[in-house]
């Protein structure tokens, strides 16, 4: 589901993002010696059909002004460039134009794409985005009700062993305190007009949009330190194992009472949130550098430049990926692309912190204390144990499992 999510919200960027042309269909190129090279009927109802179209015959129309007659000649200037020319040039960012801005910035009159960038951030961004949200609360809801909380089977022993020692829950809480408040101030940006400022008003709700990007902008940056080291603690950790597929198959035993697969360090599931955090963690912080220092970095015309060539634009049915983005562009795929990604990572987090707390006995002690019930330890991460006890974990479930088909009340 997550993954289907989150190629839906790509698709939904790449096709309506800050381009100046869509890439809803493969560019046509319909026969316009009718015209005379100008544009024709099946182009207007291919851009109303969105669908992006071969608009050579426009964008390279730019007039010449060497065929200018002389200046001395009784039609001076006239005949070199028109009005539809220069502004056409202007239209395509093709004008030499000087601007006191520095770089191209500056140079850029018109750009069409701000509109799409801006529908999607007001209509599908915050529809579907809230929509993942509220829908993952409500599978976290149901699921409590029809499973319960994971107690532990066994009987606790009162001896506790490390699971985690102090850098490893630096490291964690680095990421995860920080997270909680992204997501929070993100949120409160993203819905602040249509939520928050009919509320309370505009006067108090800059206040809080001003404090908002002041804790965004700055604990972002503990955020990614958080991610660094997390990753150089617990990357080769989080290495598939031959534990990983059974545990899968049986879905980690989160749906029967008193089934639980065997385990190492980290199982299945926790490898998957971990490589989560880290694939989108890392999407994220590009992304959110890039808007912290505008107009500086170019993240996706080199991206899209390796996905033209590497064949998998088309491969997705996107056609030739444009390369030439002006640094609005820029911007625009950067806010997108941080608010996409940063509602899956947050979807895929309420169910972590919901397992890894109110959900499961004895998980929350994991990164508090960082120790855990010996009891614990042998039924969620047997093989974790023996490696550390030297113990066979024979009072694992699965190695006796209870009667009635499998299942135990807890």
């Amino acid at each position: 589901m997550f993954l289907r999510m989150l190629f839906a919200l790509s698709m939904v960027v790449a096709l309506l993002g800050g381009t100046g042309t869509g890439v809803l269909a493969q560019a046509t190129t319909p026969d316009r010696s009718a015209t005379g090279g100008a544009q024709t009927l099946e182009d207007i109802l291919a851009r109303q059909r969105g669908q992006r179209i071969d608009d050579a015959f426009r964008r390279n129309a730019l007039g010449d002004p060497s065929a200018a007659t002389a200046p001395a000649d009784q039609l001076g200037t006239q005949g070199g460039r028109s009005n539809s020319d220069i502004y056409r040039a202007l239209r395509y960012n093709q004008a030499d134009l000087v601007s006191s801005v520095p770089g191209d910035l500056g140079k850029v009159v018109i750009q069409d794409g701000g509109m799409r960038w801006l529908e999607l951030r007001r209509g599908p961004l915050p529809r579907y985005g809230g929509y993942a949200l509220l829908g993952m609360l409500g599978v976290i809801a149901l699921f409590y009700l029809l499973r319960g909380k994971i107690m532990i089977q066994g009987e606790k022993t009162g001896q506790t062993v490390l699971r985690f020692r102090l850098l490893e829950r630096i490291a964690h809480w680095t990421m995860a305190i920080p997270f909680l408040l992204l997501a929070i101030t993100g949120l409160t940006s993203l819905f602040g007009r249509v939520a928050i400022i009919p509320l309370i008003g505009k006067p108090a709700f800059s206040v809080i949009a001003t404090g908002n990007k002041f804790v965004h902008n700055y604990i972002s940056w503990v955020f990614m330190a958080g991610l660094i080291l997390s990753f150089v603690l617990w990357a080769w950790k989080n290495l598939p194992d031959r534990y990983d597929l059974p545990w899968l198959l049986r879905a980690g035993g989160l749906f029967t009472k008193g089934v639980h697969p065997s385990s190492g360090k980290f199982n299945a599931g926790e490898k998957l949130i971990f490589w989560a955090v880290i694939g989108l963690g890392t999407l994220i912080s590009f992304t959110g550098v890039a808007m912290l220092f505008p107009y500086s970095l170019q993240v996706f015309a080199p991206f899209f430049d390796v996905l033209n060539n590497m064949g998998i634009s088309q491969l997705l049915g996107l056609g030739e990926l444009n390369t030439s983005l002006s640094p609005q562009e820029e911007m625009q795929y950067a806010q997108l692309w941080h608010a996409v990604t940063a509602f899956v990572l947050m979807t895929i987090i309420i169910a972590h912190i919901y397992l890894g707390s109110v959900g499961m006995e004895g998980a929350l002690e994991s990164m508090t204390s960082g120790e855990v019930d010996v009891q614990w330890a042998k039924e969620h991460h047997d093989k974790w144990y023996e490696e550390i006890s030297g113990d066979s974990a024979p009072d694992h479930p699965s190695e006796h499992p209870p009667e009635n088909g499998g299942k135990a009340p807890t």
